[in-house]
């Protein structure tokens, strides 16, 4: 199937909500401020025409908003909201309250200036002043990056390793009210990259079939642990790299160029084998670095043999693998490895019986 795609010229603030229509979110809560307003106007719009189905809930504040998006995404309701400045400000009791809580919200913030005095252009002590709120943050740089990421933040925040809300910041005017060509990609593509509304299991819903009960306050030490839990949600987030697979379809003749073109463009390559030839190595491995012998690109090649006689391969093997070559990349070490990635029970050395 082809997807089809469409470039369309769109300001900041309309690329974040054609990213919201997109994925598909089904709460907006909604307060106006400049120079965030024309977000949730157009949402508004989409709404009204049909083009989305969402709920649009039209509060009497910015703390109300994030309040109203706390109790939809704690019902497992996909929600969204945005803000700017000192609206950003006045919801911060519920900014912290849904970050502790780890519910997958996601916000634009349309950076402004604080008063005093009154300013309305952009400045980046308001989104940075809740860095701390237990959010991920993603700055953008233009508007295509604005649309991509609102669509990667419902991604992220509702990973189960992840569970955390998520704040996307774009420039007050210089991109939230300038107009520049934006890719658009089809409905069906976002829809195979992010599940709908609630297939994503989260540790907690307000489910009536599957009730539970919650302690009206927890000791210093859970505290400790929420805290702990959240540091290791904000590592998870940090692990989302730029990666691809190259999955090798026919082994003779093997793929050289398809192999050299993806060299070509980045700095390390990670094979898997589930086989090995002893006194040699790993056979993608060596198939791999025979493909670009000579060639003018030489990217970090490290080979990981893993699922040996039926062996479990989980998605842990391959977070290990990357992060091992991501270390050796950052330390500039080019000098290809070998890795066995063994099952958590399995022990090397001596005789197994």
């Amino acid at each position: 199937m082809t997807l089809r795609k469409s470039v369309e010229v769109l300001t900041g603030n309309y690329a974040v909500a054609y990213g919201v229509k997109l994925a598909r979110a089904e709460i907006i809560a909604a307060y106006p401020i400049t120079p965030q307003t024309s977000i949730v106007e157009k949402l508004s719009e989409f709404i009204e025409n049909g083009e989305m189905e969402a709920e649009y809930i039209r509060v009497e504040s910015e703390h109300s908003a994030m309040a109203a998006c706390i109790g939809a995404a704690s019902a497992g309701a996909r929600a969204f909201t945005a803000t700017s400045s000192h609206g950003l400000l006045y919801m911060a009791e519920m900014v912290f309250w849904a970050g502790y809580s780890r519910l997958p919200i996601v916000m634009a913030v349309v950076t402004r200036t604080l008063a005093p005095p009154w300013n309305i252009w952009s400045e980046h002590t308001d989104i940075f002043s809740l860095r701390d709120a237990g959010w991920i943050i993603f700055m953008c740089e233009d508007n295509q990056e604005v649309l991509d990421t609102v669509i990667q933040a419902y991604k992220i925040a509702e990973d189960p390793r992840v569970q955390l809300p998520v704040m996307l910041g774009l420039d007050a005017f210089t991109l939230s009210h300038v107009a520049s060509p934006v890719e658009l990609p089809s409905q069906e593509e976002v829809d195979s990259f992010l599940p709908p509304p609630g297939a994503t299991p989260r540790s907690f819903t307000m489910d009536v079939e599957h009730p539970i009960s919650h302690s009206s306050i927890v000791d210093p030490d859970t505290t400790f642990q929420f805290r702990y839990l959240m540091k290791e949600a904000m590592e998870e987030a940090k692990e989302v790299i730029k990666a691809g697979v190259l999955k090798i379809r026919a082994l003779r003749p093997f793929p050289v160029e398809e192999a050299r073109r993806v060299a070509s463009s980045v700095k390390a390559l990670l094979t898997f084998d589930r086989e090995y030839s002893f006194g040699s190595g790993g056979v993608i491995a060596h198939e791999v670095k025979a493909s670009l012998y000579g060639f003018h690109k030489q990217p970090l090649v490290d080979s990981y043999i893993v699922g040996l006689g039926g062996s479990e391969i989980t998605s842990r093997h391959f977070m290990e693998a990357a992060r091992r070559s991501l270390e050796k990349v950052e330390r500039g070490i080019l000098k290809p490895g070998e890795v066995w990635l063994l099952p958590p029970e399995v022990k090397l050395g001596g005789v197994p019986w």
